[in-house]
């Protein structure tokens, strides 16, 4: 009765002070924190280039590579765009919310980094990283969906008051984090391996500025990182395996080459994985999802009926195909047969290192066994479309998987094929031989050269692009390209010899308006599934269902 008849101040007495628990009052003071939030900004730019699903599917098709689970009767899911690529889809969806929480939290760095008290120093490279992911994914949005809005300020309430802003202005926002970030960031040569760099930002600026139909300032900012003393393409062979077979753009691939601290030079961004690190639990699934599912295969037995022709211990394959594929990329004949021209496989981007296109049958039960799977004529035509295909080895670690990936006999020893060759174990998720298990890249010098070029040709300059090209060109031992050849469809040709499968084929076209034309023209089995309107994608319905205060636009052509 005494305790009740005193009062008390009620709003003091609820009052929280977090002193041994985070909030967004205290989350952001140190150098530390702020290093934690750039962290999950790297690892969601990681997560969607390497955790493969529907996700990025599409992203790797257009005149790249078609469905190779979704084709009978007819086209259907990724391989069918009039069907897939709607509003109400999931995936065009997702990549709208990946982004947009990648900007929010860029907008929160930048705006907390402001009133904090962090050395100028500190302040300077955190804020250069920050204005770099915002950009980023504000040049993703607009080479994806066209107009979306912009927003630049920390978020602290719900809004449902977005509105448009054209195309135009979506890249004038990240030309301007760009141009901001390049006088921010340290130089590539004071910068740990897989930190955003001047040159990351250049690199992506080059490209910006392009879409700006600025091409004079494009040129000039890729070849501040051409000319840059410590860049340069990979000439000559390099790195962990140079005892081994190869050339020097097998070499770019191999574990542990990626990285400018191992000796490459042409490294600009390159995304990191470290094995059984909780900190990078997610590793590149190409070759789960590019490498054909051979385990359905089937050639005759000696003495009767079918086996498989390559030798299986708990569904797994040998080191030398470099992991166990599922067979959800098939790439398209243009890309395997067509664009290589009278060069065929001395084009190094094309050699058998790093394509393989042959497979000798293991299996001692097999009629053929030793025998070549395709060139003495074993594969059937019903097993082409998802069981066997060309292999693009540029994502495996073909011969130092480590000891955990491998199949063990009981007593401890690797279990191996006839040939010798170690088996590869299966299990689901990224500490298995469905992935790289190494670092992969996200820019490197070679994918700027392609920028200039590009920038030349629309600046009417088409001898230096012809320069830039037969750079490539020559590191590659391809036949040296002729003026006469070049314009914008040859330099997407080129972008996919030398780039294929390591960015988004689909942004890259949308970007240039080419989405439609070349899948159609380049990709016969889903072209006739493309429509007028699809070089965007559409905005997700529900963003313009929710957005009740505001106006944003939905693409021409999508109901």
């Amino acid at each position: 009765m005494m305790l009740g008849s005193f009062s008390c101040n009620e709003n003091e007495w609820l009052k929280e002070e977090p002193l041994s628990f985070y909030t967004t009052v205290n989350s952001y003071t140190t150098v530390s924190q702020f290093r934690q939030a750039l962290n999950y900004l790297y690892n969601r730019l990681r997560s969607v280039y390497w955790n493969i699903g529907d996700q990025t599917d599409i992203l790797n098709f257009a005149d790249l590579a078609h469905g190779g689970t979704d084709m009978e009767p007819v086209p259907t899911k990724f391989n069918n765009a009039q069907t897939w690529l709607v509003p109400t889809n999931y995936v065009v969806e997702s990549y709208w919310n990946i982004a947009y929480l990648s900007i929010g939290n860029a907008n929160t760095i930048i705006n907390r980094i402001q009133s904090s008290a962090l050395s100028d120093a500190d302040k300077a490279g955190i804020e250069g990283e920050a204005l770099f992911f915002r950009a980023y994914w504000f040049n993703f949005l607009a080479n994806l969906y066209g107009g979306v809005p912009v927003p630049t300020e920390e978020t602290t309430a719900p809004r449902t008051d977005y509105v448009t802003t054209p195309r135009a202005g979506v890249y004038g926002q990240a030309r301007t984090d760009l141009e901001r970030a390049v006088t921010l960031l340290s130089d590539i040569t004071a910068t740990d391996d897989g930190k955003i760099s001047i040159q990351a930002a250049q690199h992506l600026l080059a490209e910006v500025y392009i879409s700006c139909g600025e091409y004079d300032k494009a040129i000039a900012a890729a070849s501040a990182v051409i000319n840059h003393p410590s860049m340069g393409l990979m000439t000559s062979r390099f790195g962990s395996a140079t005892d081994k077979p190869g050339d020097p753009y097998w070499d770019l691939f191999q574990y542990n080459n990626q990285n400018r601290s191992t000796g490459n030079r042409e490294a600009i961004l390159v995304l990191q994985y470290d094995y059984k690190n909780s900190g990078s639990g997610i590793s590149c699934q190409m070759p789960r999802n590019a490498f054909p599912y051979i385990q359905g295969l089937q050639v005759a037995r000696t003495g009767g009926g079918v086996v498989a022709p390559i030798l299986s211990i708990s569904n797994s394959t040998p080191e030398n195909l470099g992991g166990r594929g599922i067979g959800v990329f098939h790439p398209t004949d243009y890309f395997l047969y067509d664009i290589w021209g009278a060069d065929g496989t001395s084009d190094y981007r094309n050699s058998p290192y790093i394509i393989l296109r042959d497979i000798r049958i293991d299996n001692p039960a097999a009629a053929g066994y030793g025998k070549w799977l395709v060139a003495d004529g074993y594969l059937e035509e019903r097993f082409k479309l998802r069981n066997f295909y060309p292999i693009l080895l540029k994502f495996a670690r073909t011969y130092d998987l480590p000891d955990d990936c491998y199949v063990k006999n009981a007593d401890g020893s690797f279990a191996t094929n006839a040939f010798g060759e170690k088996q590869v174990a299966y299990a689901y998720g990224s500490l298995s031989s469905n992935c790289s298990l190494k670092d992969e890249y996200l820019f490197r010098l070679a994918g700027t050269y392609l920028l200039r070029a590009e920038a030349y040709i629309k600046n009417s300059q088409p001898d230096l692009a012809l320069a830039d090209i037969n750079a490539l060109r020559s590191r590659a031992n391809a036949t040296p390209a002729q003026l006469s050849d070049i314009n914008l469809d040859y330099l997407m040709d080129e972008q996919m010899r030398e780039l294929y499968f390591e960015d988004f084929r689909t942004v890259t076209l949308m970007r240039m308006g080419k989405f439609v034309d070349r899948t159609r023209t380049c990709n016969p089995k889903i072209g006739d599934y493309v429509g007028d309107h699809q070089n965007l994608y559409p905005i997700p319905f529900s963003e313009i269902e929710r957005n009740a205060l505001g106006k944003i636009d939905q693409n021409p052509g999508y109901n």
